[in-house]
């Protein structure tokens, strides 16, 4: 067992803010299952959120927050997240973070609009934003000689107070003492103590067949929360971005909404525009009316696509302000400044997650969430875009500042198990594995998507239970490995978005369903909380 200040599962913009702040107060592991720039947020293009500009004002970024949210977000939160915005720029700046400027005069930073925001205040790093954000906090963070990190090991479960033995949880409250750890390298679970856990795990967008999300987005966080015993909330609402490149070979790669904020149309497959039918904002409405439009029009006009056309910008603008995006499609045939480019809503952002209140502090003492894995009550039933990554550094700084005015403490010293296992078998065939995860995501693409029903519910329901006792089995039977633990988190994560969108029997925000299409607030507003009883 090793005892140490801080754990921080996760190497995104949360975990390594969080990170590079306790670090000043102690030893910090920084816990991540892939290499140390793996992450949602270094896949982020669009930009950060943030009121910088005299014609803007936080009053008007948290009313577009609060109605993206349909109604579900917690108006404090809102508030708090951006009004801290500018304080948490001015320290990503710091670090060495150069956003955008405008080129004559070097004036101001060159602000973006996108969808659901009525000025432009999205902070951009050309359309690599959330990359150039996690290599100025990774050269910080391997600088400092407070902090681990510790690449290619993956947690597995929180170790609580509740899960030890009844002579040490019978009188105190649950409490998150530490956490098991697969070395993959070694095949050895590690056991870390620690009175902090900081979860920064990101989203689970695998869990669908086509996702934006790297591979490593597999709700690993949510997953070991939920068997933890934490509550669970919003996970009927999954948001589809309404634009990744249409290309067998191109892994739904993202076109930044940011394109649509500088002027792309949507055209049908007859080339026509369409958006001015479905909302007064057409291509700037919320991400949830975007990409029902164009699920709309792929069915009534039998398409397998629609396509993204800015070919009315110049060539010089469109490579210097996206030139991710332009290379990348390039790649793939299409040249983004002579002609339209097809493009299909897929899977993500996780709007739900670990419930916590405002400092990151979960229903488990000790153990805090930030970013992606966590539902603080910013984004509501849809969240507003470019308020994520901005969500995650604001969180980050505010949990530290919680839990340097109180820092948690078990009140006792004592040695946790090591991780104990019957397992003694390699898995023999590797399909068993991949088969069933195929399975998962092809479940919830064409079950649980876009638009959803009742019946479609149920019968995801049922496979997914199927599937979860199968899985289960693996589970007891294998050693831990990698692929895995994943696959075991993410039917667990699968069941959880399919059980709260079937407790959600109206439509709100991003859950969608035919059976009851309208918006019930004398019912449903309210978050839907799912908790079990820890082991």
């Amino acid at each position: 067992m090793r005892e140490v200040d801080f754990i921080v599962i996760g190497s995104g913009i949360a975990g390594l803010t969080f990170a590079l702040k306790a670090a000043s107060q102690g030893h910090v592991v920084v816990v991540t299952k892939r290499g140390r720039a793996e992450s949602n947020t270094a896949g982020a293009q669009g930009g950060i959120a943030c009121v910088s500009s005299e014609e803007d004002s936080f009053e008007l970024h948290i009313r577009d927050t609060l109605t993206a949210g349909a109604g579900l977000c917690n108006e404090a939160v809102v508030r708090r997240v951006v009004t801290e915005a500018p304080g948490c720029i001015a320290e990503l700046i710091q670090m060495g973070v150069e956003f955008d400027r405008y080129a004559k005069g070097n004036i101001g930073h060159d602000l973006g609009k996108e969808g659901g925001h009525s000025k432009r205040r999205v902070l951009h790093v050309q359309d690599f934003t959330g990359l150039a954000i996690e290599r100025a906090l990774l050269r910080r963070v391997s600088e400092h000689p407070n902090i681990e990190l510790l690449e290619n090991h993956m947690a597995v479960d929180f170790i609580t107070m509740k899960s030890l033995s009844d002579e040490q949880s019978s009188t105190q409250a649950d409490v998150c003492v530490g956490v098991y750890v697969l070395n993959e390298r070694t095949g050895i679970v590690e056991t870390l103590r620690s009175d902090v856990t900081f979860l920064a795990t990101g989203g689970c967008g695998k869990a669908y067949l086509y996702t934006t999300n790297p591979d490593v987005a597999t709700g690993d966080g949510v997953a070991m929360a939920w068997r933890a015993g934490a509550v669970i909330s919003n996970m009927e609402f999954i948001q589809f971005h309404p634009t990744c490149l249409y290309h067998a070979e191109a892994k739904s790669f993202l076109i930044s909404e940011a394109v649509r904020g500088e002027g792309a149309i949507l055209i049908d497959a007859r080339g026509e525009r369409f958006m001015q039918k479905y909302h007064p904002l057409a291509e700037l409405a919320p991400r949830d009316i975007v990409a029902r439009a164009i699920d709309a029009e792929m069915k009534q006009w039998g398409s397998k696509c629609v396509y993204l056309d800015i070919t009315h910008k110049s060539a010089d603008f469109i490579k210097r302000r996206f030139p991710k995006v332009y290379e990348t499609c390039l790649k793939y045939g299409f040249d983004l400044t002579q002609r339209p480019v097809p493009v299909v809503p897929a899977a993500h952002y996780q709007c739900g997650g670990v419930k916590t209140d405002l400092n990151g502090e979960t229903t488990i003492a000790g153990l805090y969430a930030a970013g992606e894995v966590a539902c603080t009550g910013l984004h509501g039933a849809n969240r507003l875009a470019s308020n994520s990554l901005l969500e995650a550094v604001v969180l980050a700084n505010l949990c530290f500042k919680k839990i340097m005015n109180s820092r948690p403490s078990s009140g006792q010293k004592f040695a946790l198990p090591k991780w104990q296992s019957s397992r003694a078998e390699e898995v023999s065939e590797m399909v068993i594995i991949y088969h069933n995860w195929d399975e998962i995501r092809r479940i919830m693409w064409d079950y649980v998507g876009i638009v959803r029903n009742g019946q479609r519910l149920q019968q995801a329901n049922a496979r997914l239970r199927a599937l979860h006792a199968e899985i289960q089995g693996f589970y007891q039977k294998f050693k831990p490995s990698t692929d895995l633990l994943e696959l075991r988190n993410l039917i667990t994560v699968a069941s959880l978005i399919v059980k709260s969108a079937i407790q959600r029997k109206e439509s709100r925000g991003l859950h969608y369903t035919l059976d009851f299409p309208e918006k019930n607030d004398s019912n449903y507003l309210h978050d839907t909380d799912m908790r079990i009883d820890p082991p």
